[in-house]
């Protein structure tokens, strides 16, 4: 039997919104999960209903209730980073709980969680020395930043929903191949910003001294053998909201090549796994700082994994944060 959701995107899919707004609306009477599930999609993407973030948690939240399992990660997360109502870490942890016996990720989530060196709101209570690589342009390494546990389930979170590298082009407002990066990405924005991740962007956050909501979504990139990404600043000219810091943590080293280059710096950081590597990005004016030009070099053998994220100069006007567009065209299946 086809599912409400399968339903009224084959609908959309002849140009037939109204139908699939009502069918969609049925099955929410009915208390349908999957109706739910969907209509929480159209609400964080604004396009079908109008964009409505605190009715998106709650349609999740009810079609958590029906058994919907991917509702239930979304809703846990979106409660873990205060999204669409008040932050509730005890409660995100709680609907872990409720679904570690059916569902493997859950269960992953909770254990890992327990183990952080966290306080009840899940604030690091504990990080590493930091070293300093260069005072030229601030570099700083944090050694085992990331357990290889962490590392793993942010590996296997991120295979599944990896794509060719784009870059989101504000002027065109849609994604664009990226022309110098030539690598996999997946990232982790607001409905996929899980309670585990979560954790993993408030350690990133306290380590650079800033607030977790002015970092963009958490991205994993995968490179292969023979790819790279090519000498680029991380700061963009003209942003109104900088990128002030760049945080990456290495999930692999089992690779040749790869190596972190500060050309001008004359520095080469060479990944080690759970290794965490922050720099700054601008001029005190906001403009971009030629010293933090870098290149991603080239993989020689093997597959280079690497956690990135940017860091702006404060948090985001929308209440969500950065990377909305990020949400556009979810499919049900990849909940």
């Amino acid at each position: 039997m086809e599912t409400v959701a399968a339903t009224a995107m084959a609908m959309l899919a002849r140009g037939d919104r109204q139908a699939a707004l009502s069918h969609v609306a049925e099955g929410c009477e009915r208390s349908d999960p999957d109706a739910f599930a969907l209509r929480a999609l159209w609400r964080v993407e604004g396009k079908i209903v109008p964009r409505d973030l605190t009715g998106a948690r709650a349609d999740l939240g009810r079609a958590e209730q029906g058994g919907h399992m991917g509702a239930a990660r979304m809703v846990a997360g979106l409660r873990a980073a205060g999204v669409g109502g008040s932050r509730d870490w005890p409660g995100a942890l709680a609907a872990l709980d409720r679904w570690t016996a059916r569902d493997p990720m859950a269960a992953r989530q909770a254990d890992l969680i327990a183990r952080m060196a966290i306080d009840a709101g899940g604030e690091p209570t504990l990080l590493p020395e930091p070293q300093t690589l260069s005072t030229a342009l601030s570099v700083r390494s944090f050694p085992a930043l990331l357990t290889s546990e962490e590392c793993d389930l942010l590996v296997e979170m991120a295979d599944r929903r990896m794509r060719p590298a784009v870059i989101f082009h504000e002027g065109q407002n849609r994604f664009v191949p990226d022309p110098i990066r030539d690598s996999d990405a997946a990232g982790f924005p607001i409905l996929s910003e899980w309670p585990f991740v979560h954790a993993i962007n408030r350690r990133l956050a306290r380590a650079s001294d800033t607030q977790v909501e002015q970092g963009e979504p958490l991205q994993i990139l995968r490179y292969r053998e023979g790819q790279q990404y090519r000498a680029h600043l991380d700061a963009l000219p003209g942003l109104a909201n900088q990128r002030i810091f760049t945080f990456l943590v290495y999930l692999s080293d089992d690779h040749v090549g790869g190596e972190t280059r500060f050309f001008r710096l004359g520095l080469d950081v060479v990944p080690r796994r759970g290794d965490g590597l922050l720099f700054a990005n601008s001029l005190p004016d906001g403009r971009p700082d030629p010293m933090s030009q870098h290149i991603g070099m080239p993989v020689l053998s093997g597959v280079k994994r690497v956690a990135s994220r940017w860091i702006r100069q404060r948090p985001a006007d929308d209440p969500d944060g950065f990377g909305q567009h990020e949400m556009a065209g979810r499919r049900m299946t990849n909940l």
